[in-house]
């Protein structure tokens, strides 16, 4: 981390906590471009957000106090350092939607837990969309105040350029940009007057204690109620059984029934192509991340979105003729190539480091997160003796010497054990990365070795594929040239 930053989010967490954060963690990306640290001491923790983007760091921060007045759960902010591109945020823990759906399905069926949780998320949506939206601050939207025709057409060029074009789907680009403007003035005769929320999927819904919490609003404006119950039911590696949508969907239409008058029909008409839209709009979104900036993972969500997609295109008939548009989304469910990125199963990517503790556990840039981290400072450190000092985990007499102390293998052997069953589970749940780190004092020997060690153990096994890096000693070689 940047050394000015560092001291930035330490005075931002002081300005709260009165006290310096003892430890400050980088937490996994996603996808955006936004920083975030875990930052703790005692029993306080927050996190610090960092984002050079100042209007949409004064979207979320207008809307996260509107919403927290309202009485939504939503991270209250402790406090913020406009200067410097940084806020401070409650803590709301590590488990999304997501990660607690992924732990707790065993079958593809929803549970009645699973269907609980659910129906409580769909509990906030209106209050959100129709009671907090009453006099919220639509002047800061950003980027946009409302999700209009030229959003909707900025949504469309997205997918257009990001993703057909990326994924080499030939088609009429005129004809196509004529169905766009069809489908946009369609979507625009419903109602949209509301808080859109723009992203509410699992990903953005944290559960703590039980209960949901809400985050990345920040892309809100007015809007159609339609897009973001679309969102959440849609949303591509959730996969939601198709009656358990419908099912949803109703109980959301009984839910926004207390809030307002509802034609359900004419309600549901709008609704599909709101969904559709989304789903373009998130094609667009893996496109970009996938294709353009390789990052492996988004593409993992491609052939979730084109089998809801296709189950769209067979089912639903909207009142509109968008022939092009029709035909590229049905090339689209029967590319062999987009076929294959779900059906190739690539090699589990294990990423082992060794590090210091004095500067941090490396980030996880793989977006999948979690991992282990193996503190080796118990071990006995060749470090200490004048002999060694100089050397590393990776020189011959600091090996042998290593090689002698029978609790390294004791160590190790644990070490085995435990990352031999994630690694079993990883592959049977088609997970694509895991991170392993040894940390040490300096970062030079002990941990070198160890990381050394289960590299070359698992480079042994034909089901991953080992990437290996010391990071002390590669900022010591790139500070020497």
């Amino acid at each position: 981390m940047d050394k000015q930053l560092e001291k930035n989010i330490q005075s931002l967490f002081y300005k709260w906590a009165t006290i310096n954060a003892e430890s400050i963690v980088e937490l996994p990306s996603s996808g955006s471009y936004r920083r975030y640290f875990r930052m703790k001491n005692n029993n306080k923790t927050a996190i610090a957000a960092y984002n050079k983007d100042v209007k949409e760091n004064t979207a979320f921060i207008v809307f996260t106090n509107h919403f927290h007045k309202e009485g939504l759960p939503v991270p209250q902010i402790y406090s913020t350092d406009e200067a410097n591109h940084l806020y401070l945020l409650e803590d709301l823990g590590d488990t999304t939607l997501f990660s607690w759906m992924e732990k707790n399905r065993n079958t593809p069926a929803f549970s009645e837990e699973m269907l609980a949780l659910y129906k409580k998320v769909i509990d906030y949506l209106p209050y959100f969309q129709i009671k907090a939206s009453t006099n919220i601050d639509y002047s800061v939207c950003y980027p946009r105040a409302q999700f209009d025709k030229q959003s909707m057409l900025w949504d469309l060029s997205y997918f257009k350029y990001y993703f057909l074009k990326l994924a080499k789907i030939n088609f009429d680009e005129q004809k196509l940009e004529d169905d766009f403007q069809t489908f946009s003035n369609f979507l625009l005769q419903a109602e949209h007057t509301y808080f859109l929320y723009r992203d509410f999927q699992s990903r953005n819904i944290m559960i703590k204690d039980g209960k949901p919490y809400f985050i990345d609003y920040q892309g809100g404006r007015k809007g159609a109620l339609q897009y973001d119950i679309a969102s959440l039911l849609y949303d591509a590696k959730a996969v939601i059984p198709q009656q358990t949508r419908t099912n949803l969907l109703e109980y959301y239409l009984d839910v926004l029934s207390k809030h307002i008058t509802v034609n359900k029909k004419e309600f549901t008409e709008f609704y599909y192509g709101y969904v559709l839209i989304r789903i373009m709009q998130a094609l667009g979104a893996y496109g970009f991340r996938g294709f353009y900036e390789k990052k492996e993972h988004f593409l993992q969500s491609i052939p979730y979105a084109l089998d809801n997609l296709k189950w769209l295109l067979q089912n639903i008939n909207l009142p509109i003729q968008i022939p092009t548009l029709l035909n590229v989304l049905n090339e689209l469910t029967q590319c062999d190539h987009l076929k294959k990125l779900g059906k190739t199963k690539s090699k589990l990517h294990v990423t082992i480091n060794s590090f210091s503790y004095k500067k941090g556990i490396p980030i996880d840039n793989s977006g999948n997160g979690g991992g282990f981290v193996f503190d080796c400072r118990s071990l006995h450190n060749p470090g200490r003796y004048e002999e060694y000092a100089l050397l590393t985990g990776n020189d011959e007499k600091v090996i042998d010497f290593l090689k002698k102390e029978p609790e390294i293998y004791e160590f190790m052997n644990h070490v085995y054990g435990l990352v031999n069953k994630s690694i079993e589970n990883y592959i049977k749940r088609d997970f694509t990365h895991l991170q392993i780190n040894f940390g040490c004092t300096g970062g030079q020997h002990r941990s070198v070795f160890c990381a050394n060690l289960l590299a070359a153990y698992l480079k042994q096994k034909s089901t991953v594929d080992v990437h290996l890096f010391h990071t002390v000693l590669k900022e010591k070689n790139a500070s020497s040239l």
